[in-house]
């Protein structure tokens, strides 16, 4: 018998029903005034043990967590195929574009390529990488509004023409580097219900949407379309209809400029299923709900357009995220105690944040300890190996319960952390390399460094 280390929860990683049954009341976590929903079938003051749910099972990749005996992080790019399947049967006609940022993996790269993705990028780098996999320039969407002058540059050299923008300087500087190119307007959201709400850095108001691709006609660019972001790890389907109304009122203004948008760009946001917040809550998203509510916006959107509107999704750690696992070790389970006199247990990992857990600081991620099947326990706060203090699961959140004989060495599988865990590895904070990574299945079955 494994143990996990995570609340009972209940999520289905299907193609056609993602809802974990019944109704789960729902709570509200620190700035997300929308609410997000839990599993109150867990007390959720102290993650509880217990086997591990049919529901995460996936033998490819518990297989090779088992086969490894050394620490590494897995893909199971079958199990990516999957969920990209799923996404297209459940959005119909809408192109894929990944974001490279949550896996800039070659492998699962060139799988998704294969399976028809494009891909949303956000430097040159990115667009070489992409075009490794085989996949056409039409197919690569520059979606960073953050980019210089060489930047751009460099990108239409390799045969990018959509660029994302947000503001009179970057649309003047796509028309004298990237002269021609087609331009997606940036519509700013609040990232309220999202765990990374990204609500500041990118994005014009609704208002200023039409000055930018009045711009950008002027210019001698191309109109092209518009497109947002709802934040990344979206838990509500508010956020989804608060940003589909904001494209609509912009696409009736363009429409009283004579500008006709032929395509909309939905961004990224689409979550994760099998990760808990930081106090260890597994978060249950609304999936169907909000694969409805996309659905009929694309609706109202196209009644609103007066030419026929394409649409754009580029999901990341939705994807990846839960089709991918570490195996680490323990490094130690200590018992100290604090200056206010309590005790406190940690379980020291050999991977943290700055070696494959980046997240840890927002995310508790499920661990499995496969060669404990039973108690007694202790309640530890989960820590990399670095000698930083930030290398650990928030200080604020629930701890994890621990098997009490857990030893140095001793195997820890890490699940769902499939997104960002190579793109935020440092080169080797306090001599910690990254981790090396493999895949199993697909056609590509040879792994290399991460």
């Amino acid at each position: 018998m494994h143990q996990i280390a995570e609340p009972r929860r209940a999520a289905d990683h299907g193609r056609t029903s993602h809802r974990a049954p019944g109704a789960p009341a729902t709570s509200t976590t620190p700035g997300a005034p929308f609410p997000v929903q839990y599993d109150r079938t867990v007390q959720h003051d102290r993650p509880a043990l217990h086997d591990h749910p049919a529901q995460y099972d996936r033998p490819a990749l518990r297989a090779a967590l088992a086969a490894a005996s050394e620490d590494a992080l897995i893909y199971d790019l079958d199990g990516i195929g999957r969920q990209y399947a799923a996404l297209c049967s459940e959005l119909p006609g809408v192109a894929i574009r990944f974001a490279m940022k949550a896996c800039p993996v070659d492998e699962v790269l060139g799988h998704l390529a294969r399976l028809g993705s494009g891909f949303d990028v956000a430097s040159p780098h990115e667009v070489a990488q992409a075009l490794r996999t085989g996949v056409a320039p039409r197919l690569i969407h520059y979606g960073n509004t953050v980019k210089s002058d060489r930047n751009i540059a460099e990108a239409y050299r390799l045969g990018v023409r959509d660029f994302a923008t947000d503001c009179l300087e970057d649309v003047a500087a796509i028309a004298e580097h990237a002269p021609g190119s087609r331009v997606f307007c940036r519509i700013a959201t609040t990232g309220e219900g999202a765990l990374w709400g990204l609500s500041r850095k990118f994005g014009c108001s609704p208002e200023d949407a039409p000055r930018v691709l009045d711009a950008a006609r002027t210019l001698g660019l191309v109109p092209s379309g518009l497109s947002m972001h709802v934040g990344s790890q979206q838990m509500t389907v508010e956020a989804w209809a608060a940003a589909i109304d904001s494209l609509a009122a912009v696409l009736e203004a363009l429409s009283r400029r004579g500008i006709t948008p032929d395509r909309i760009n939905l961004g990224g946001g689409l979550p994760a299923l099998g990760v808990s917040d930081r106090r260890g809550r597994p978060l249950v998203p609304p999936l169907d709900k909000m694969f409805t509510t996309i659905r009929e916006g694309m609706e109202r959107l196209r009644a609103i357009g007066t030419a026929p509107l394409g649409f754009l999704l580029e999901p990341g750690r939705h994807l990846v995220a839960d089709h991918g696992a570490i195996r680490a070790h323990v490094a130690r389970l200590t018992s100290r105690r604090r200056l206010d006199g309590s005790r406190e247990d940690w379980l020291y990992l050999s991977c943290g944040k700055f070696n494959g857990l980046y997240e840890m600081d927002q995310l508790q991620y499920r661990l499995e300890f496969p060669t404990h099947s039973g108690g007694p326990f202790v309640d530890a706060v989960v820590a990399g190996p670095t000698c930083d203090s930030d290398d650990a699961y928030a200080q604020e959140g629930s701890p994890v319960r621990v098997p009490r004989a857990i030893a140095s060495g001793d195997p820890v599988w890490v699940h769902s952390c499939g997104a960002y865990a190579t793109a935020y590895a440092t080169r080797g904070f306090n001599g910690f390399a990254p981790l090396p990574y493999t895949c199993v299945g697909g056609p590509a079955l040879d792994g290399g460094d991460a």
